[in-house]
């Protein structure tokens, strides 16, 4: 069936006006930084195909980005860095990053619907909700920004770093990324706390 607006219109039932969608792409890869993103979407919105990123081609995706950008009332992108993921570990970076993404959104949200997530450092009354990217349509508006955000990003690593062919596996531990990492060794964009990078600086 895919997302609906449920969740938002239980929000707005209770007084709520502006009501975000909160999603992150990025939690897995070994390189690159993790990206929030946060969407108000006006009521009644009719997306087409919107869905999970992740159970949509690149192509409906970047289509969907436009689409949501357009019609949004508000959206913003906030990043956590490989260093800041090291530093905090990647929830706390996961939560940074979100802070960043409601900061750069303008006037904020009154209520924030998230995927599984919860941000303590944001003042804003929260709702965590489990698949939300698969539930809500504003949470999965932001997946899709996110997602594009990011691999946006990961084609830039791969112009600084050609040999990890960053553009093709977005920095997940893919077996040709761990073939190359193994081959060339952690390039600056890859997360040294994360296990087979570790491995590979011990080494």
């Amino acid at each position: 069936m895919g997302p609906t607006d449920f969740f938002e219109s239980s929000a707005r039932a209770c007084g709520f006006r502006r009501v975000a969608g909160l999603d992150e792409a990025g939690r897995g890869p070994l390189a690159g930084p993790v990206v929030a993103a946060v969407v108000i979407l006006p009521r009644r919105c009719a997306l087409e195909v919107l869905d999970d990123s992740k159970l949509l081609s690149a192509d409906q995706r970047h289509r969907l980005f436009t689409a949501i950008t357009n019609l949004a009332l508000g959206w913003g992108i906030g990043t956590a860095s490989e260093q800041e993921i090291d530093e905090l570990n990647i929830l706390g970076a996961t939560r940074l990053a979100g802070s960043r993404a409601i900061n750069a959104l303008g006037p904020p949200p009154d209520f924030l619907l998230l995927d599984a997530l919860h941000i303590p450092s944001v003042f804003i009354r929260q709702r965590p909700v489990i698949k939300g990217d698969q539930l809500s349509i504003s949470i999965a508006a932001a997946s899709i920004l996110a997602k594009v955000s990011r691999d946006r990003i990961m084609d830039t690593y791969h112009e600084r770093f050609p040999n990890y062919q960053f553009h093709l596996h977005k920095g997940y531990p893919t077996p040709e990324h761990l073939k190359r990492l193994h081959q060339f060794g952690p390039c600056a964009g890859h997360r040294r706390s994360f296990g087979p990078v570790r491995a590979c600086l011990d080494a």
